[in-house]
Order: structure tokens, then C-alpha cells, then sequence
């Protein structure tokens, strides 16, 4: 019994400082990707909520969404109730698909592969909702943003999932390994040999997407 109020007294830690992380990597890292949809802006939360995810599971993952959307709605947001719906939106579809898809596969495999699949119905979610929602809130005409479609959200929104990826590949194994020698996550055989996963390799690689993502991004508001 104490064990287990022990074990799920650390979780609630662990998903506090994932919180308070997220929220800061909102407040501190914010920048438009994509110059057509400048009010579009890349934050780097989704990396600290995924990761929760891989660590807790993807109904965590969606509380630790839903938490820092809302702290967000109070403190720093001007975009209100919308705003509110399109971040947890936003988050949920790319978080709650990396998250299932590692817990079925606690392997690097099973990694990649949830980041991936959740990119794709994060891009997918948002170009529908932002369809939808767009010309309510901003006040665009439905043809104007359907323009906007292919040259603008869907390219946000890829890049936004391929940063997110490579950015958890490289920060996964780091902040595991604090927590555990901090005694607030426990050492298992299976996620052991899942953490050593992350290996130099896929560091290397992890790094190769962010370049590729950045000079992307800097072609695109014509600094390349």
C-alpha cells in the first residue's frame, strides 16, 4: 500500500515538473514557422508532453495537455476559448498516438513510429479544424484559407511534427536518465533496454532532421 502511494506520489511529481517545463518551453521558445501563417507560431511543449507519454502512457499525456493549455488560457493566451481548443487539439493528436503506439512497442521502432503516426494526424486534425475554425476566428474568407491549405498549414504542421520528433529522440534519454538518478522514476529491465535504444545513430540522425528542418524554414522566409 505504501508502495504504491509512493510510486503514485512520484508520477504526480514527474508530471508536475513535465507541466511547469512545458508551460515555460511555451513562454521562453515561441516563433511562426511558415511567413503566410505568421500567427501559426512552433512552441517546443509537445517535445516535454510526448515525452511524459512515453513515460506514463497516452491518458498522462492528454491530463499534461490539457493542464498547460488551460494554465496557458489564464496567463499568456489572447487567443481565448478557440485558442484553448486548437492547443489541446494541437498537442493531443501528436502526443496520444506516440504514446500508445511505444507503450504497444516499447522499443526505438515503436517510437519512431508513434512520432511519426502522430505527425500525420496532427498535420491531419489541424488542417481540418483550422478549415473549420480559421474563418471565425480570423476573419478569413473559407476560399482564402483553403488557399492556405498546401502552401501553409500543411507544411507548419509537418514541420512542427518533424521537429518535435527529432527534438524528443535527442532529449528522451537525457531527462529519463535525471529522473532515475534522482530516484523519482524506477529503474526496469524493459524500459532500461528501451532508454539505451537511443543510441549516437539515431542522435545523428535526430540532429540531420532538425538541420534539414531549420534550412527549411529559413528557405521559406527567404533568408536562404
Amino acid at each position: 500500500m505504501n508502495k504504491n502511494l509512493t510510486e503514485r506520489t512520484k508520477k504526480l511529481t514527474i508530471m508536475a515538473m513535465l507541466c511547469a517545463l512545458a508551460y515555460i518551453a511555451v513562454v521562453v521558445i515561441h516563433f511562426p514557422l511558415v511567413p503566410a501563417v505568421p500567427f501559426l507560431e512552433y512552441e517546443p511543449k509537445d517535445v516535454i508532453i510526448v515525452i511524459g507519454g512515453f513515460l506514463f502512457g497516452p491518458l498522462s499525456a492528454a491530463c499534461i495537455a490539457v493542464i498547460v493549455s488551460f494554465i496557458e488560457l489564464i496567463t499568456i493566451s489572447s487567443t481565448g476559448i478557440i485558442g484553448l481548443i486548437m492547443n489541446i487539439l494541437s498537442t493531443v493528436a501528436f502526443v496520444c498516438p506516440a504514446a500508445w503506439a511505444y507503450r504497444k512497442n516499447h522499443t526505438m521502432s515503436g517510437a519512431i513510429t508513434g512520432l511519426i503516426s502522430g505527425t500525420i494526424l496532427l498535420t491531419a486534425v489541424m488542417v481540418l479544424w483550422n478549415y473549420l475554425i480559421t474563418p471565425i476566428y480570423m476573419g478569413y474568407p473559407r476560399e482564402a484559407v483553403v488557399e492556405l491549405l498546401i502552401p501553409a498549414f500543411i507544411p507548419f504542421n509537418l514541420l512542427k511534427g518533424a521537429i518535435n520528433t527529432a527534438l524528443t529522440l535527442l532529449i528522451y534519454k537525457p531527462l529519463v536518465t535525471t529522473l532515475r538518478k534522482s530516484g523519482l522514476l524506477e529503474t526496469s529491465s524493459s524500459n532500461g533496454s528501451s532508454v539505451r535504444q537511443f543510441h549516437v545513430g539515431i542522435s545523428l540522425i535526430a540532429v540531420l532532421v532538425l538541420i534539414t528542418c531549420i534550412l527549411f524554414v529559413l528557405v521559406l522566409q527567404g533568408k536562404l
